[in-house]
């Protein structure tokens, strides 16, 4: 195991977390009145999987615990920039992150305690409306994706 640096590594995740009926949780960033999003965040180790870091941040962020096994990889990377505002997070230099997709099902009514340092408020949208909710663009076409990545034949996802 390696120690933990004081920077935050450039890799994450990011947690879309669904249930069946595809009704997508949503949490908003204390502080951040309107960000919405999905659960987020970096790798703590280096040597830590994405796996691991999704279980982790779910866990963590939501109160949600799930086996390793129920999160699924979707194998698609986003790639952006890092906010100005929060570079300082990162090594000097690191200008950029790279954050994996995965999605978690779980059932209708699912309790959700959220972290009150992290998130103050949550809702359940039907994966339309969770899109539009979303602050971020790559978080918003995470959840436009989930119909082809879960089979749901009766909705419609983005074009190919």
């Amino acid at each position: 195991m390696t120690a933990p640096s004081a920077y935050k590594i450039p890799r994450s995740v990011l947690v879309v977390i669904h249930t069946p009926e595809a009704q997508v949780l949503l949490i908003e960033r204390v502080g951040h009145p309107g960000f919405w999003q999905s659960v987020t965040g970096s790798i703590d180790e280096a040597d830590k999987s994405l796996r691991h870091t999704a279980q982790r941040e779910v866990q963590e962020e939501t109160g949600i615990e799930a086996p390793l096994k129920a999160f699924r990889d979707w194998k698609l990377s986003n790639t952006y920039e890092i906010y100005p505002a929060w570079r300082h997070r990162y090594a000097p230099g690191v200008t950029h992150n790279t954050e994996r997709v995965f999605s978690l099902c779980v059932p209708a009514g699912t309790p959700v305690r959220l972290s009150s340092h992290e998130h103050q408020a949550f809702q359940w949208l039907d994966w339309c409306a969770a899109a539009d909710a979303c602050f971020s663009a790559s978080n918003a076409e995470a959840v436009l994706w989930l119909p082809r990545f879960h089979g749901l034949p009766a909705l419609q996802g983005p074009a190919s």
